[in-house]
């Protein structure tokens, strides 16, 4: 009978409080849903028997540890609200005569009903949508395949297990703040507003000063090694200076407009201004949180919508030929022409029907690009322990016979002169020096040069020179060792083609030439050698595996994201709604008109509102340099598409954080208006 009675309490309280429950129990819901999605495509059979999905199969496992922390995070905050809401009507039951265990034993009701209902929509929803997830990752991954339905029990599993102990956590949470609390307290919390907060001139100048650096950082970074490096390092640094600013900065903001007696003193302005002045330290870390979620959901879609829609441009970088054919030499006694010679003949004569074939020589050294060279000895450029990433880089030595050959041009050199060309750095100096061996004249910095596919996906730029003395050059550097005593220049021999043929007899021949390499090279014992086979059609569906699993999952993060942000608002702007009814009708009493709060209210949402979104925007703005470097390393090289996408993106997002706006402006003004709930 208790059981029941308590049961019935509880479950009285959440109809009462639908407009708090409600969007509660469907946050829950959807991230039950999302984590059920990604669990199941995780473990896609489906996916794994797929060209493609090995790939994404890799990825997914980071997506699921994302939503569920994110879950934890966004339902531990959402669930603070709703307490606090729900602490007047629990004061009321304590001071009717029940005690706090009576009080626990609601809690516990209601989180059962809660988590349940949230849990079980989840899985449903999960179960329904999880297939369509699933041909939509097929056809992002551009194949084929039959319909099959199922539903995976350890996912469903997982999910129970992962929100059960969410849910158990926030009870338990919910528990110890109403033992912690006297009934007076609990009956009179929603009443009791903050102190204004003071304006704190050092936090909100730490703020400034941490986000002008971030942004520097952000812009200054000239490489993608570098972008790496300092990417995380820049993302904390902006959260930080975000809640700074919107906590401590908003306040110093209110003060400064309170000064401005011709904006404050005016009925509309006089009103916002006082209520986002009164409680600015709770709503500033609310605003900041949206802001930095809108930030997140920008950056993911933009960022994953261009890998995804220039798959093609980026698979043509790093595949510049339908089939490449590196081999490496740590030495130079097979490094020579009739070996070349020989090995060209063997190739030949495995793959017939080649065109536009692409054959050079080179050699291939790391090291820190200078003022005016590099530094190759790995000793020299670690020994000061300040390595700049930025510098970080390879040469690539190139015959100039070579040259003109690949580029039809007739380039003439002297000895102590060469060309160069940079790939993703610049060099301006006049001479070239090869630390500790040769130092050339820079002739011309040409624009032209064919880049390969090995070139193309390192994470370091790189450099070619172009010398009429190969030999002269890189003796310097062949008794040269780095750190685990291996060379520091390695010999390489290129040899590209294309094929007038079918994906699937481009994929036979990478085969062919890969199984029978050994015999290709015709290597004795004693020499050792590296070799690699890369063809574009056996590696297409891998690429679309990764960038589409990459933009998938941008997807439901976004998703997650954009609700999470939805929901933050709808509290925000009720819980404020509930708190500032008494003092408009105390205004409405003086002889406030509603027109006069329903303008009063618009000047504060829209101040409100949508300083998140344009602090999005200007970070967004400050990371695009960041962003672009990163995304490079992925081999994306269209910068016209990034800009555009991300544009498009802020737009579109523009639009439905304005509907958003009108929907949650309304609901706040029938609150404060005196508005009947139902």
């Amino acid at each position: 009978m208790k059981m029941n009675f308590y049961s019935r309490l509880a479950f009285d309280g959440i109809c009462k409080n639908k407009r708090l429950y409600i969007p509660y129990i469907v946050t829950g819901a959807v991230m039950a849903m999302m984590y059920y999605i990604l669990s199941f495509l995780a473990e896609s059979e489906l996916l794994r028997l797929m060209k493609g999905g090995s790939t994404l199969r890799t990825i997914l496992p980071l997506g699921v540890i994302m939503v569920a922390f994110f879950s934890f995070i966004f339902l531990f905050y959402t669930n603070s609200l709703l307490i606090r809401h729900r602490n007047k009507e629990l004061g009321l039951y304590n001071i009717l005569g029940m005690d706090k265990g009576n009080l626990g034993r609601i809690m516990f009701w209601e989180s059962i009903m809660v988590g349940a209902m949230s849990i079980l929509s989840g899985l449903v929803l999960g179960i329904i949508f999880s297939k369509f997830a699933e041909l939509g990752m097929i056809n992002l991954l551009q194949q084929k395949v039959g319909y099959t339905l199922r539903i995976d029990m350890g996912s469903v599993v997982r999910t129970g297990k992962v929100f059960g102990c969410i849910y158990l956590v926030l009870l338990i949470k919910s528990v110890i703040k109403v033992r912690r609390s006297n009934p007076l307290q609990l009956l009179h919390s929603s009443a009791v507003g903050e102190k204004p907060p003071k304006a704190n001139w050092l936090l909100a100048i730490m703020g400034a000063g941490l986000l002008a650096y971030a942004y520097y950082l952000a812009v200054s970074i000239e490489q993608p090694l570098a972008a790496i490096i300092s990417f995380f390092v820049a993302v904390l640094m902006v959260i930080v200076a975000t809640y700074l600013l919107f906590v401590s900065g908003s306040v110093v903001f209110c003060r400064i407009l309170q000064k401005n007696k011709r904006y404050y003193y005016k009925a509309n302005h006089f009103v916002s201004v006082s209520s986002m002045a009164y409680r600015m330290k709770r709503n500033g870390a609310g605003l900041a949180s949206i802001c930095i979620l809108v930030t997140m959901v920008l950056i993911m879609v933009s960022s994953t919508l261009s890998l995804y829609v220039g798959a093609e441009d980026s698979l043509a970088q790093r595949y510049p030929s339908d089939i490449e054919i590196r081999i490496s030499f740590s030495d130079t006694d097979r490094f020579h022409e009739q070996n070349f010679a020989r090995m060209r003949q063997n190739i030949q004569e495995r793959v017939s029907g080649q065109k536009e074939v692409v054959e050079y020589a080179c050699a291939d050294v790391a090291g820190l690009f200078t003022d005016n060279g590099i530094i190759v000895d790995q000793k020299t450029y670690t020994e000061s322990h300040t390595v700049d990433y930025n510098k970080l880089g390879y040469l690539q030595i190139v015959t100039l016979e070579d040259y003109n050959r690949l580029m039809g041009t007739d380039f003439v050199l002297n000895k102590d002169e060469c060309l160069l060309h940079c790939f993703r750095t610049e060099y301006t100096g006049e001479s070239f020096c090869i630390e500790g061996g040769t130092s050339l004249k820079v002739k011309e910095i040409v624009d032209e040069m064919y880049v390969s596919g090995y070139t193309s996906m390192q994470i370091v730029p790189a450099i070619t020179l172009v010398t009429a003395d190969f030999d002269a050059v890189v003796e310097p550097m062949v008794s040269l060792k780095n750190s685990v005593g291996a060379p520091v220049v390695y010999f390489n021999w290129n040899y590209s083609f294309d094929m007038d043929a079918s994906a699937e007899e481009e994929i036979a021949a990478c085969e062919l030439l890969r199984s029978e390499m050994s015999d290709i090279i015709i290597m004795e014992a004693d020499h050792s050698y590296i070799y690699s086979v890369d063809g574009v059609e056996e590696n297409r569906v891998e690429f679309y595996g990764l960038y589409g699993g990459l933009f998938f999952i941008g997807i439901l993060l976004s998703i997650v994201f954009m609700f999470a942000t939805v929901i933050i608002i709808y509290y925000k702007q009720i819980s404020e709604g509930y708190e500032d009814r008494k003092r408009f009708e105390i205004m409405q009493k003086v002889g406030m008109t509603k027109k006069e709060i329903r303008r009063s209210i618009n000047s504060q949402v829209l101040t409100v509102f949508f300083l998140p979104l344009v602090f999005a925007g200007l970070h967004l703005a400050f990371a695009f340099p960041l962003v672009w470097k990163l995304l490079q390393l992925f081999n994306l090289s269209n910068l016209p598409l990034l800009v555009g996408v991300t544009i498009v993106c802020f737009l579109v997002f523009g639009l439905c954080y304005g509907l958003v706006y009108k929907i949650t402006a309304g609901a706040y003004y029938k609150i404060v208006s005196g508005a009947k709930e139902r």
